[in-house]
């Protein structure tokens, strides 16, 4: 009985190492060679090599003179470690009022898309529709005196198609297209 114990303990051990230590390890360093950009969180460098942000994660962008992401729910705002939904219903008054507040800041006299209104589920979703981003082109020309011919093409220049023509919607990553206008037109 002794010996069945030890042995059964000792396969518990090394099992736990090389399933719980070695092969992470030898999956991450796979990870790190083969998808080095992926394996890293997609981040995005501005042009002096500094980390400004992720491809995965939005940000807040208020001024008008910037492109703007979906509103957050999650923390105090595109707060990775608050990942969530607001979790109000369609009859909620709170969410009635943060989209209508929302409308109030974003209307140019024509409807405004959705996703500049509403959160996603997540929270943290760094893409706005090419609806969103095209709605946004003249507010954007305006105060950073640009032609909305220009800012348009930026728009147009930005926009990820669907994965492999069928998967997911065409969009704009914000981060990615406010950094381009930066280069175009610094901001004042």
């Amino acid at each position: 009985m002794k010996k069945h114990i030890i042995t059964s303990l000792l396969y518990t051990a090394i099992t736990a190492v090389l399933l719980g230590v070695v092969y992470p390890l030898v999956v991450t360093g796979i990870a790190h060679l083969a998808f080095a950009d992926k394996a890293s969180g997609q981040l995005i460098h501005n042009a002096n090599g500094e980390v400004v942000g992720s491809k995965l994660i939005g940000q807040a962008f208020t001024g008008a003179n910037y492109f703007h992401s979906r509103p957050s729910a999650a923390g105090t705002g595109y707060d990775a470690g608050a990942s969530s939904g607001s979790n109000l219903g369609p009859t909620s008054k709170a969410l009635g009022d943060r989209v209508t507040a929302s409308i109030a800041t974003e209307t140019n006299g024509t409807p405004v898309p959705v996703d500049l209104v509403t959160a996603s589920a997540s929270g943290l979703d760094p893409d706005v529709s090419p609806a969103a981003a095209f709605y946004q082109v003249a507010r954007v020309a305006k105060e950073r005196r640009l032609s909305e011919d220009a800012v348009r093409q930026l728009v147009a220049d930005n926009i990820t198609p669907r994965q492999f023509g069928i998967l997911g919607e065409p969009r704009v990553n914000v981060l990615n297209l406010n950094m381009k206008l930066d280069l175009m037109a610094p901001a004042k």
